[in-house]
């Protein structure tokens, strides 16, 4: 299948979403053009682990942050189509947390996949702490909104939230190869035998 893309207004600001249709584990990345780094690595580590991959992005010069409950299915027909073909999702989102800057906040409603892709991504640690207990994750970070896309899946999912070492290197926007390969390995564990 060959990627689509749309363009949707959510609470008057422009989007692009751009859907590539893969397996049944989704990475998902709706604030791309503000958490520099997600789109690509949704993108990339969907290519390499033949999943699918969501990315929003907004043209222009100053992206304004719509949080992921407000970002509802019924504003896009991708999202909706994304929703229905994916059975777990891995959204990715970038945080700027000064009292933790290294560390990766693994949460999202479904608990066992949060596990299991934090094992993936433990070869990334001393460099980046994993914090897989919700309880001690921010409020704001953990993902467990009912309307999150994260959890609107049939399994729901794990909403990861990044530090810019984890998905930026220097400037540009593209994602360290370390942290590609830890979590492109994650995706495979919660991607289903054939």
């Amino acid at each position: 299948m060959e990627q689509r893309t749309e363009r949707v207004e959510i609470e008057g600001a422009g989007f692009v979403a751009r859907l590539t249709p893969g397996g049944r584990v989704g990475l998902l990345a709706l604030h791309a053009s503000n958490e520099g780094g997600t789109g690509e690595l949704a993108e990339e580590v969907a290519g390499r682990c033949g999943a699918t991959s969501l990315v929003f992005t907004q043209p222009g010069p100053r992206p304004v942050h719509i949080t992921s409950a407000r970002m509802a299915a019924e504003h896009c027909a991708l999202l909706t189509d994304f929703l229905a073909h994916v059975r777990v999702t891995v959204s990715l989102h970038g945080h700027m947390r000064s009292t933790a800057p290294a560390a990766i906040f693994v949460g999202g409603g479904n608990r066992s996949a949060a596990r299991l892709l934090a094992s993936g991504l433990r070869v990334l640690q001393p460099e980046f702490q994993l914090v897989t207990d919700l309880a001690k994750i921010p409020a704001a970070l953990r993902g467990l909104h009912p309307r999150n896309p994260v959890n609107l899946t049939r399994d729901a999912g794990v909403q990861l939230e990044l530090p810019p070492a984890a998905r930026t290197t220097g400037a540009a926007d593209v994602p360290p190869r370390r942290v590609v390969d830890a979590l492109a390995e994650g995706v495979r564990m919660l991607t289903p035998p054939r």
